[in-house]
């Protein structure tokens, strides 16, 4: 009885899947943001901006959580920010998957380098104020 070693992952094979990665989120954030700016400019597209005050982002779209509220609620401006947090965390993604690849290829160096990076990315992402 002869034990067939697992089949790995080629380096062109990780490249694919992650450049797959790639195009399928940066899609998927488009068409959300085309969307959430479609449905924007119909219920607001008739207003007339006012020049002479400056209004900044609502503090409730400068959040992940305030953004999935705003969608949840039906708003179209945090369907926008939600297409703009879908294209920062594709390259998020990215990194994620290049993890597992190197945890498959059980590259030690590569998985702790890409295991802290991942860290900073998620901690700026989710829980670092500016």
């Amino acid at each position: 009885m002869s034990i067939e070693p697992t089949p790995r992952w080629t380096d062109h094979q990780v490249d694919q899947v992650i450049g797959r990665l790639l195009q399928i989120g940066v899609l998927i954030a488009a068409v959300v943001t085309a969307v959430g700016g479609a449905l924007y400019l119909a219920h607001h597209g008739a207003v007339v901006p006012d020049f002479h005050a400056f209004n900044g982002t609502p503090t409730m779209l400068r959040s992940v959580t305030g953004i999935a509220h705003g969608v949840a609620a039906g708003q179209s401006a945090a369907l926008v920010q939600l297409g703009l947090v879908l294209l920062i965390l594709t390259p998020m993604a990215r990194v994620a998957l290049t993890l597992g690849a190197f945890l498959i290829q059980k590259d030690r160096l590569y998985v702790l380098l890409t295991t802290v990076v991942l860290a900073v990315l998620v901690y700026g992402m989710f829980w670092a104020r500016g």
